[in-house]
């Protein structure tokens, strides 16, 4: 009984690992010439970059935190959270609410203000129910918060009007402060927000890769790269995959695969479940890479909301994960840009794209144009799943019409939710409880 796993990212990896210590015999097919998905790493001129965008290791979730970090025992770098909100030329504590001391007088009375009027307004019944994640900001947050911060980030980081996304996905994913805590940082009480990721973790050598390098490493052999599938179909009781010039058999499929190349590949598929997988709304990524000489300011990373500043949405500095990825005497800066498939940021340049970051750099005294010694481009077609008002429906009719088939469907792309790596982690997990041997 063979079964085929498609997509060799974190989850399909993480998926091959837990079957082959099953005993099952399996193939792992990925599309490009090297496995790990998003978290794949490159290393250049002494500088290493994450192909993804920033990632840490952290969770919540206590199995899986201790599942990442016996991957990587040994080749770890523990550091405490420093991360900041750039706000009117201010470094802000993140998350926001923890950082209203922060504020300017006008804006922090703006928000605790606001804050607490809107607490009142919900405790006596008189705000309507959000319907809506714009809703939710403004009845959680109040309108001094959602306006100076949340509503603005959101909306660079989603490219999306926040106002038609969805609010089913939040609990959980934003975590609701505790009033105490507000009231404590408008009056300057140091306070901790997120504290499931003030300490993280980080692999000292070879970037995040080196997790799923150590995760992949019993399944290697089973790994067949540089495949792209162009068609699945069922003949008898086997499933036939195919590139177009090889076709691999199996007896089972589990899809990690971004779920529109799944659809894309099969054939027959109802014209109803075609037009809910091009509705659904999903963001790009572009990762623009520096390296350069000098250090960089203590921070973990930073959040940058106000769209006057340029299009990143979020700066982070890898060389504060860890000592080894930037020479010595060097810092690594890495600065994320998201984008609608196909909207003006996809069609710039690698060098107008750099020279957009190193402007907004050196307009926040963080970095001089003549600093940079390495610059690179990456680009992501998939990074962000964007929840809009008829995610539900349409995911609800992609996921009945597979399961028809047979196929499970595992992971970010494949369940197509905004899932970190330990929510793929645990996506994998969950799956395996009941997954026949």
């Amino acid at each position: 009984m063979k079964t085929a796993i498609l997509g060799g990212g974190l989850s399909g990896l993480t998926l091959a690992r837990l079957l082959h210590e099953k005993g099952t015999d399996l193939v792992v097919i990925e599309a490009e010439p090297e496995y790990g998905g998003l978290c794949r790493s490159r290393t250049d001129k002494g500088f290493t970059f994450d192909i993804g965008g920033s990632h840490i290791i952290f969770s919540r979730d206590t199995e899986v935190l201790v599942f990442m970090r016996q991957m990587i025992r040994g080749n770890e770098q523990q550091n405490a959270r420093n991360t900041k909100i750039f706000y009117k030329g201010r470094y802000v504590k993140y998350p926001f609410e923890n950082g209203l001391s922060d504020l300017p007088p006008e804006d922090r009375f703006f928000c605790i203000s606001e804050f607490v009027k809107t607490l009142i307004a919900v405790e006596k019944g008189e705000l309507a129910d959000p319907e809506t994640f714009r809703d939710w900001i403004y009845y959680t947050f109040g309108r001094g918060i959602a306006e100076c911060y949340m509503v603005p980030y959101n909306e660079k980081i989603w490219k999306y009007p926040t106002d038609k996304m969805s609010l089913h996905w939040v609990d959980g994913r934003i975590p609701r402060p505790p009033v105490d805590d507000v009231i404590k940082s408008a009056i300057g009480i140091c306070t901790e927000g997120y504290t499931h990721q003030s300490v993280f973790s980080y692999p000292l050598d070879g970037g995040i890769e080196a997790l799923v390098k150590a995760i992949a490493r019993p399944v290697e052999r089973y790994i067949k790269t540089a495949f792209r599938i162009r068609s699945i179909r069922k003949h008898g009781a086997r499933w036939l995959i195919s590139n177009g010039t090889e076709t691999i058999e199996a007896d089972r499929i589990i899809s990690t695969i971004p779920i529109q190349h799944l659809v894309a590949a099969l054939p027959g598929v109802p014209e109803e479940v075609r037009k809910a997988c091009d509705n659904l709304t999903y963001n790009s990524l572009v990762c623009v890479n520096l390296g350069i000489h000098g250090s960089v300011p203590d921070y973990s990373w930073l959040y940058i909301p106000d769209p006057a500043l340029g299009k990143t949405n979020r700066v982070s500095f890898p060389s504060r994960y860890s000592r080894h990825v930037a020479p010595e005497g060097s810092s690594a800066i890495l600065a994320e840009i998201t984008h609608q498939p196909g909207d003006p940021v996809a069609q710039m340049s690698d060098e107008e794209l750099i020279a957009e970051v190193t402007g907004m750099l050196s307009g926040m005294d963080l970095a001089t144009p003549d600093q940079v010694v390495f610059a690179s481009v990456v680009r992501q077609p998939f990074a962000y799943v964007v929840y809009d008002r008829e995610y539900q429906k349409n995911m609800g009719v992609i996921r009945d019409y597979c399961r028809t088939l047979g196929i499970p469907l595992v992971g970010r792309f494949a369940q197509f939710e905004y899932l970190n790596m330990d929510g793929c982690i645990r996506s994998v997990l969950d799956f395996m409880q009941s997954y026949p041997a």
